[in-house]
């Protein structure tokens, strides 16, 4: 694809215009992307843990309102759960009625976790505590906030200058726009719900289409590399940590790439639900075009309390959709995963490709990857138990993180957001991501050990 020259020419011309590049512009755009790159792009240790300012931020909020941090928690819970009861929403179609009744189940369930109450065997601290303490109360935190600050990334001319620079790579291997990277990075560094908020928020502006969010969702809005850390400790592959960090990145990358062309992705309508508004390709001058876009950007955005009170809002209506779902669905697969067979059953279905790429232990590996179906970081907690050869544990981790969809944590904020992906078709991706993961990271991990 190239551009056309009436847009080579015209971005030629209006690179040069003294309004657009003035300095007060310029200052405009780095000082505010700066700030947005800091806080969402940098780690630094404090009080021993290496992460981003937007985690160490709220990890201090919690930490400091032990309290209060429940409670709203809980109140997104509750408010969340009644939400579609008072505004109707809940009789729009047959998926809004049966999301509605069981997000209405969240708010028992945030209770039990709240006050400590109810059956013994659901009070276990890798049971419902985790999910409430683990789960929804740092997301309670994490999204309304990041979302908020988010302001400084997407609205004054970061993701038109990164865009326009990725916009080669990005629609080559991954039939996305050059934006996408910037939800790429924003999941590793920082929080897949952050990342997911982002490209929801994005959708809505009509910056992407529904496939286009689609593939961006369930392909990159991996964990961060704060929990690749516990995962690579877990399995005792620190000692091989940039192995095991730039493989697994390579393995969630290319993943992606096969799944966005194949079924149910691939079919998926390129539509817009907000005012179109595509990338344009450049072909040449890609630094300088991609500086006047930014630019620009920045000039126009107006002003910024506006658009941290709306990007707030918006973060915390996300918060309230997918948070009384988590404990519901969270709870039934973890429930399935300790207590039943159902997943030892399930693991079949991965063993043929474990076995033929002649993996140690193909069993245990098969049923590690489905477990991670229901939650990223049991199966890798199975496979260090059970004393697994390294091939088997290295490849259980690199698959656990590029499955990307997991029934505790991600699947409840697909379905909350506007892309309105069947969970027919979520589970299809997430069975072809578990496949792909597999074959891939098996093949490595002989090629490594």
């Amino acid at each position: 694809m190239s551009a056309t020259p009436a847009f080579k020419a015209e971005a030629k011309q209006q690179l040069h215009e003294d309004d657009v590049m003035s300095w007060p512009n310029v200052v405009r755009f780095l000082l505010f992307n700066l700030f947005g790159i800091f806080l969402f792009f940098v780690p630094f240790n404090l009080r021993g843990a290496n992460s981003i300012t937007l985690d160490h931020l709220v990890t201090g909020i919690i930490r400091l309102l032990p309290g209060i941090a429940p409670l709203a928690a809980l109140a997104l819970i509750v408010a969340g759960a009644i939400q579609p009861f008072y505004s109707g929403t809940w009789r729009r179609s047959t998926a809004d009625t049966v999301f509605s009744f069981i997000k209405l189940c969240g708010i028992p369930l945030g209770l039990m976790a709240y006050f400590e109450i109810g059956p013994a065997r659901l009070l276990q601290p890798d049971m419902l505590p985790f999910l409430f303490k683990k789960i929804c109360i740092p997301l309670g935190f994490i999204v309304p906030i990041g979302g908020a600050l988010l302001t400084f990334i997407i609205n004054y001319g970061l993701l038109e200058a990164v865009g326009t620079l990725m916009c080669p790579v990005m629609r080559t291997v991954w039939r996305l726009p050059g934006r996408a990277a910037i939800d790429a990075v924003t999941s590793f560094v920082g929080s897949f719900s952050i990342a997911m908020f982002l490209t929801n928020r994005l959708l809505k502006e009509g910056k992407y289409t529904i496939r286009e969010a689609a593939v961006i969702i369930t392909g990159f809005s991996t964990v961060s590399v704060t929990f690749m850390v516990i995962v690579a400790k877990t399995i005792g592959l620190m000692q091989l940590w940039n192995t095991f960090f730039w493989t697994s990145l390579l393995v969630t990358y290319a993943v992606t790439a096969i799944t966005a062309r194949i079924y149910p992705l691939s079919t998926l309508p390129d539509a817009y639900i907000g005012k179109p508004s595509p990338e344009e390709w450049v072909s040449d001058n890609l630094w300088r075009a991609a500086l006047y876009r930014g630019i620009k950007q920045a000039a126009t955005a107006g002003n910024l309390w506006r658009h941290i009170g709306l990007n707030f809002k918006d973060a915390v209506v996300m918060a309230m959709r997918f948070l009384p779902v988590a404990l519901p669905v969270g709870l039934i697969a973890l429930v399935l995963a300790k207590m039943t067979p159902v997943f030892d059953f399930l693991g079949y279905i991965f063993y043929p490709f474990a076995a033929t790429l002649r993996l140690p232990e193909p069993l245990l590996v098969s049923k590690a990857c489905t477990i991670a179906m229901a939650e990223m970081f049991i199966p890798n907690s199975i496979v260090a138990a059970a004393g697994a050869p390294l091939a088997a544990k290295y490849t259980v981790g690199v698959v656990s993180i590029s499955t990307i969809l997991f029934f505790a944590g991600t699947i409840p904020i697909v379905v909350s957001t506007d892309v309105k992906l069947s969970m027919s078709s979520i589970v299809l991706i997430m069975i072809e991501r578990i496949i792909l993961s597999l074959v891939i990271a098996g093949l490595l991990s002989m090629i490594l050990f």
